[in-house]
This record gives structure tokens, C-alpha cells and sequence, in this order.
């Protein structure tokens, strides 16, 4: 073992513990022991490690296709492995993983708990590789109803990737296309609008994504048989960056909602009916039925100003099968929001304000001000018109309370912009 450079006398005190071995010492050794370097310096197989990695990208490749329960079961297999070996970087990204899942399913308290262990797992790591752990749980603060703090966790992390000079294109798309939706529901829409533009500004151009990731994994495993382990990392790396750019097709969704919006605030319903319907199909192809409800009660609003109101309606109760108070409570008080109006509209005044009513406490539990405002306005109105002045008084001064509670309907300074 020692020959030709060290003595047998300098190699019993390594096996002893007695003396830290040095790089040069260790690469002589992992030479004469004929195992890679890290192997003998880490105490973790090279070839385990890798091996580990590709089936990530495995997991990542299924969840990209919208088979969410099956991409959860490898991601929970892999964690167990990773934390046997003690695999960091491996344990966190099937943490992550396992949040992606959750989100998707709309189980947000398991989903929010695996982002908070990934963080914990990459405390010590820049600010762009923590991004994605970041990212998922402000979005599951938000589908909670949890407004104002996910806006804030998201702000926070973007006005320091650009105040600090992190402009890393993945890591900013991310954050300003998940800042829409909680921008949206607060009222917020310059700044969603403009989040939306950054966005798609800095979205990843590929041809065929799904493709070339297959090659990449296809060509890792081929260099794992032939030992070229290194080699057959790079190339998972740039699979896992392609199937990345998959899952942002849900960000992307949200950027044709927001066009869609914009459309429909301009009275362009058709145009806004279009971007609204996209945003539906990418959302419904990945099989994300918590965002899909979300866009369909807009699109729902698109169809009633249309003329379309059974259309609409029938598209709003089957979203309400999908979202209760702890899973997307702004949109489903904007669904019943929505049925009160068409219930008002053919003089079922009975049925409008129950759908009012169940409004108006999902908003207060959400603190979606403007909206609770315009909710009560709607109420009042209806109230007054059925000759209940003291109830609909009551129904307006809710409404104008919230309104003007400190803090409810501002935001602090925006964030720093990227040098787009």
C-alpha cells in the first residue's frame, strides 16, 4: 500500500485514525486500492451515487408527464436510499420531488413539510439552488389562502437573487410566474402583469425537451455500464434541467391565465377565452387539478360575459368538486361568487345569496380584501333590494371594515427587477 511513496510505518496511522490522510495521500491509495477518488475521500459509492441520479431523472421524467402517483412512490423509495447512505443533494431533491407531488394532488400541508426538510437540507447552498424548495412553499401557502405570505417569501427571494447579482433565468422564472396567481387574488394586477412579462421573458426555448432528455438519460445509462461515471453525471444533469423546464409548463400555465385576464379586463372575451382555454389544456395534460380548477372558474367568468351562463355554471360546480376552505379558497369563493351572479340574474334570489354567503367566509378566512369588498357590495345589493336594509347596512360595513383594516390592501416597495 505504500510503495513507492509512503512508509508502512505512515500507513498504520492512517488505518489507527492516529493522522488524516491529504489528498495526495488519499489519491495514492485509491489508486493502489483501484476504487475513484471521491469513493475513498466521501465513503459513498461513485457508481451508487450516479445510479441514485438517474433514477431521480426517472422520477422527474414521470411527474413531468402528469403520473403523480406513480412519480411519488419512486421519489419516497428514493429518499429512504438517499438518507441510508446519507446522500444530502440526493435526500433534498427527492424531498423536492415529493413537494412537486403533493402540489399537484393538492395535499398542501404534507407538500409544504417536504419543502421545509429540502430547505433545511440545502441551508448552506446559494440562493438559486434553494429556489425550488423556496418556491413550493410559498405556492402551497398560497393555495391555502395564505396570500400575504407567500407574496412576501416570493418578493423576498426575488429581490435578492437581483439586488445581488443571482440572475439565474430558471430560478427567477419560478418565482415571478408563481407570484401571479397570489398577486391576482390580492388585487395586486400592475404587478402581476408586469410578473407575467418577466416571466415569459425568461422562459427556457427548447424544440422537443421531453426528446432530448430521453437522449440524455438514454446516453448516461450506456456511460454507467461502461464505468465513464463522471460523463454519465453531465448528461443527467442536462436531463434534469430539461425535464425542469417540463414542470414550468405549469408556470407557463399561469402566464396564458394572465393574458386571459388581461384580455378580459379590456373586454376582449374572445381573445381572452382562447389564452384562458390554453392555459386549461397545458394545466389539464399534466394532470394538476388544483390549478385547473383555478383557471376554469376564470374561464367560467369569460363564458358568463359571453352569454354562455349554463355553460358557465356547469363548468363552476364541477371546479367546486375540486377546491374547498383548505385547497384554494379564493377561487372557490369566486365560483360561488360567479353562481350567485347567474343565480341573480334569473331571479333565484334564494340561491344567490347562499352562494354569497359561502363566499364571503371563505374570503374572510383567506384575506383577500378587494375581493371580500366587492363580494359584500354584491350581497348588500341583493339584501337591499329584498328589502333587508339593517342586514345589507351590516353586509356593507363588513365589506368597507376589511377594506380599510391597516395593511390589508397595500404592498411594500416591489422587489429589484432582473437586467432583462
Amino acid at each position: 500500500m505504500a510503495e513507492p511513496v509512503y512508509t508502512p510505518a505512515y500507513i498504520s496511522t492512517l488505518e489507527s485514525g492516529r493522522v488524516r490522510p491529504s489528498d495526495d495521500a488519499l489519491r495514492h491509495l485509491a489508486d493502489r486500492l483501484g476504487v475513484a477518488f471521491d469513493e475513498l475521500a466521501s465513503g459513498h459509492s461513485a457508481r451508487r451515487v450516479t445510479e441514485l441520479r438517474l433514477r431521480l431523472t426517472e422520477a422527474q421524467r414521470i411527474l413531468a408527464v402528469g403520473e403523480t402517483e406513480a412519480a411519488a412512490g419512486q421519489y419516497a423509495g428514493l429518499l429512504a436510499e438517499a438518507e441510508t447512505h446519507g446522500l444530502t443533494a440526493e435526500r433534498s431533491a427527492a424531498l423536492l420531488g415529493l413537494g412537486e407531488c403533493a402540489l399537484e394532488t393538492g395535499e398542501l400541508v404534507a407538500g409544504r413539510q417536504y419543502f421545509e426538510r429540502a430547505e433545511e437540507c440545502l441551508a448552506g447552498a446559494p440562493l438559486p439552488a434553494r429556489v425550488p424548495a423556496l418556491r413550493g412553499r410559498a405556492v402551497a401557502h398560497y393555495l391555502a389562502g395564505e396570500l400575504r405570505y407567500a407574496v412576501y417569501l416570493l418578493e423576498t427571494a426575488l429581490d435578492e437573487l437581483n439586488r445581488g447579482g443571482l440572475h439565474d433565468p430558471d430560478a427567477l422564472l419560478l418565482l415571478y410566474a408563481s407570484a401571479i396567481g397570489p398577486y391576482m387574488d390580492m388585487g395586486a394586477h400592475a404587478r402581476a402583469a408586469q410578473a407575467a412579462e418577466f416571466a415569459l421573458a425568461l422562459a427556457p426555448q427548447s424544440g422537443d425537451p421531453a426528446l432530448v432528455a430521453r437522449m440524455h438519460r438514454s446516453v448516461a445509462r450506456t456511460l454507467v455500464a461502461e464505468g465513464r461515471l463522471a460523463e454519465a453525471d453531465a448528461s443527467l444533469a442536462k436531463a434534469a434541467e430539461l425535464y425542469r423546464g417540463l414542470q414550468i409548463r405549469t408556470e407557463l400555465a399561469n402566464c396564458h391565465w394572465m393574458r386571459g385576464y388581461v384580455y378580459a379586463q379590456d373586454g376582449q372575451l374572445e381573445r381572452a377565452e382562447a389564452e384562458l382555454r390554453e392555459a386549461l389544456g397545458m394545466l389539464s395534460a399534466k394532470r394538476a387539478a388544483l390549478y385547473s380548477s383555478q383557471v376554469a372558474v376564470e374561464l367560467a367568468d369569460v363564458l358568463h360575459r359571453r352569454g354562455r351562463s349554463d355553460e358557465a355554471a356547469a363548468l363552476l360546480h364541477d371546479v367546486l368538486g375540486h377546491l374547498s376552505p383548505e385547497r384554494g379558497a379564493v377561487h372557490a369563493a369566486a365560483a360561488h361568487r360567479l353562481l350567485g351572479i347567474i343565480a341573480e340574474d334569473a331571479r333565484r334570489t334564494e340561491e344567490a345569496e347562499e352562494h354569497y354567503v359561502r363566499a364571503l367566509s371563505l374570503l374572510e378566512r383567506a384575506g383577500a380584501a378587494g375581493d371580500l369588498a366587492d363580494l359584500c357590495r354584491l350581497l348588500g345589493d341583493l339584501l337591499r333590494r329584498t328589502g333587508r336594509v339593517e342586514a345589507a347596512l351590516d353586509a356593507y360595513r363588513t365589506g368597507l371594515g376589511h377594506r380599510t383594516a391597516p395593511g390589508t390592501t397595500t404592498l411594500g416597495p416591489a422587489p429589484a427587477q432582473p437586467p432583462l
